[in-house]
C-alpha cells in the first residue's frame, strides 16, 4: 500500500480558511466535512476544500469531534463546549476534577469519551455529561504515559477503544468499562514498523485500518488490527518541529494529517501498486 498527498488545506495566516497560532485537533463527520479545532475557533471546510463556517469557542480548543447526530464537541481547559452543526452553543460540561486539558473526544455505545491529558486517562461520561468511569487509569502508572502532552484515541466498528500509550510505545485497546484487551506495537529506533524516540505514537484515529502519527521526525503510518504496518503514508512533508498532530480519516479512506507547525492540514488518498 502506498499513499499520495491530494491537498493542503489552511496554512498560517490571517486569511479565509487559514490559522492564527494552533492548530491542535481535527475530525471528519459523515459527510466529509473537515473540522478544525484551532486558535480559539471551530473551522468548518466542504469534502472539496472550501471554507465553511466557523465559531469562536470560549476558550482555546484542545481538540474537536462530531457526533451522529451533528452536535460538534470541543475540548478544552476543565470543560467540553457542545454546539449545533450552525455553530450555536447548546451546553457547556464543566468540571476541573476530571477534565483537566481535553485533548481527544469520541463516542461509544452511546456516552462521549474525553481524553485527559492532565489525568493521563480517558474519561468516559453518558450524554447528560455524568461520568461514568476511567479508561487507561488502572494500571501500576495509574494512567498512560503521555510526555507529549496529549492522550488521544479512535473507537472501532466494534466499540474497542485503541488509545495511544507513547512512553510504551504501543496502542493499547480497552472496552468502555476500562478493561485493557491487549496491545500492538514495540519500540525500534531504525525500523519503519516500530515506534521510536522517548515517545511515540502521539495520535489516532481508526476506520478500517490504524492510522497514527509520530513526532521527531514526525511522520503519518497505518496498521491493520494486528500492527502489522502496512505503510508509511508520510514523513518529509511535515515540519520537523510537528509533534501532537492530529489524524483523521473519511469513509473513502481519505488520510487527513495536521501539521502543527505550518498550521496547515494535509490530505492523502491511498494509490494502486
Amino acid at each position: 500500500m502506498q499513499y499520495r498527498q491530494v491537498a493542503v488545506i489552511g496554512g498560517k495566516g490571517a486569511g479565509p480558511g487559514q490559522f492564527g497560532t494552533s492548530l491542535r485537533g481535527i475530525a471528519v463527520d459523515a459527510t466529509g466535512n473537515l473540522y478544525a479545532a484551532n486558535d480559539s475557533q471551530i473551522t468548518v471546510f466542504d469534502a472539496a476544500g472550501r471554507l465553511r463556517r466557523r465559531w469562536s469557542t470560549s476558550q482555546p480548543a484542545h481538540s474537536v469531534a462530531v457526533a451522529g447526530d451533528g452536535k460538534v464537541y470541543t475540548g478544552q481547559i476543565h470543560q467540553i463546549e457542545i454546539f449545533d452543526g450552525a455553530g450555536k452553543l447548546i451546553n457547556t460540561w464543566r468540571d476541573e476534577a476530571l477534565l483537566g486539558r481535553v485533548t481527544a473526544i469520541g463516542f461509544v455505545n452511546g456516552d462521549v469519551l474525553a481524553g485527559d491529558a492532565t489525568g493521563r486517562a480517558i474519561r468516559r461520561f453518558d450524554l447528560s455529561g455524568k461520568f461514568r468511569n476511567n479508561i487507561g487509569r488502572d494500571n501500576p502508572l495509574n494512567g498512560l504515559l503521555v510526555p507529549n502532552g496529549v492522550v488521544d484515541f479512535g473507537v472501532d466498528a466494534h466499540g474497542i477503544i485503541h488509545a495511544t500509550n507513547p512512553g510504551k510505545h504501543r496502542v493499547e485497546r480497552y472496552t468502555p468499562a476500562g478493561e485493557l484487551l491487549g496491545h500492538i506495537g514495540h519500540f525500534h529506533g531504525t525500523d519503519a514498523a516500530g515506534f521510536g524516540g522517548c515517545c511515540n505514537p502521539t495520535n489516532i484515529a481508526v476506520r478500517d485500518r490504524i492510522y497514527v502519527t509520530e513526532k521527531a521526525g514526525p511522520r503519518a503510518k497505518v496498521y491493520n488490527f494486528s500492527g502489522e504496518l502496512e505503510a508509511v503514508i508520510a514523513a518529509d512533508v511535515f515540519d520537523a518541529n510537528c509533534k501532537n498532530m492530529s489524524v483523521a480519516v473519511d469513509r473513502q479512506g481519505r488520510v487527513y494529517v495536521a501539521d502543527t507547525v505550518k498550521l496547515a492540514i494535509f490530505i492523502f488518498e491511498a494509490v494502486a501498486v
